[in-house]
């Protein structure tokens, strides 16, 4: 089965950390990129950040400092460990991974930061 599994969501309060975590399944190979995005509500879904198979790693700037996103290959697990968290970081947040029959989502998770 064709399948990613995203889980750390949940909720805290401003200043806070959270850390994501996306799996793909066995059956997905030859990953390229791997990244994060999220949706806040009324908003459109916007990058947070993107890292590649050679650790290239590129952030939004409403991120950059706080947010480090990483990935362990054997695991095929990309990682989104969030800092310093701000009420307006706020959304769902959903794993991109590119492999070799394209692009594929993860199904969300959401995120709450409380002021």
């Amino acid at each position: 089965q064709v399948q990613l599994v995203e889980s750390g969501g949940g909720l805290v309060q401003a200043g806070g950390s959270l850390r994501l975590s996306c799996a793909a399944s066995r059956s997905i190979f030859s990953i390229n990129a791997m990244g994060w995005y999220r949706q806040a509500p009324g908003k459109q879904r916007e990058l947070v950040a993107v890292i590649t198979n050679g650790g290239t790693t590129n952030y939004a700037d409403f991120v950059k400092g706080r947010f480090t996103i990483s990935r362990d290959n054997a695991k095929k697990t990309v990682y989104l460990q969030m800092n310093s968290l701000k009420p307006e970081d706020t959304a769902v947040y959903y794993c991109l991974v590119n492999w070799a029959r394209g692009d594929l989502w993860g199904q969300g998770t959401q995120v709450t930061v409380s002021s």
